[in-house]
């Protein structure tokens, strides 16, 4: 039950320092942008934070649960999941921290590369896991799509 709310926790807590960072650009910056079509309300965008966040650290868990020296190892998985728990962290401060859907988008790319070989990994791995990784995958396209538009309808903030 530990790890469970370590690896759910962690996840939440990063998604929490993230919004911190972007709480003032989201009231002001943000709704000076021109938007790229299909962009949700606010309110849509912190409940599918949610969502992606726990299934996100749910993932983790049941991998981590897998731990056994006899089986493929887990741990190889589990650090390309940390890398991928950095990268979020460090998206909200590039994109809304310094003004610049560029900045944003020079960290979804190695983002969508990690979250990519997470996916993969787990998969290997364990299949439920894999899945449960699924609506942070799909947000993390849709958040790229966004950061892709935010970035070319508002040159300005390149």
């Amino acid at each position: 039950m530990l790890g469970l709310i370590g690896f759910v926790g962690l996840s939440l807590l990063v998604q929490a320092a993230a919004s911190g960072v972007a709480g003032h650009a989201v009231n002001h910056w943000y709704l000076s942008l021109r938007q790229p079509p299909l962009t949700a309300p606010n309110a849509v965008f912190a409940l599918f934070w949610l969502l992606a966040d726990l299934s996100l650290g749910l993932s983790a868990w049941v991998l981590w649960r897998r731990l056994d020296p006899w089986r493929l190892s887990p741990r190889a998985a589990l650090r390309l999941w940390a890398w991928e728990i950095a990268l979020i962290a460090l998206w909200a401060p590039a994109f809304f921290g310094l003004h610049a859907p560029v900045a944003g988008l020079v960290v979804l790319l190695p983002l969508f590369g990690t979250a990519s070989a997470t996916a993969y990994a787990f998969w290997y791995r364990d299949r439920l896991a894999a899945a449960l990784l699924l609506p942070s995958l799909l947000w993390l396209c849709y958040g790229a799509y966004l950061n892709v538009g935010f970035w070319w309808l508002n040159p300005a903030f390149g």
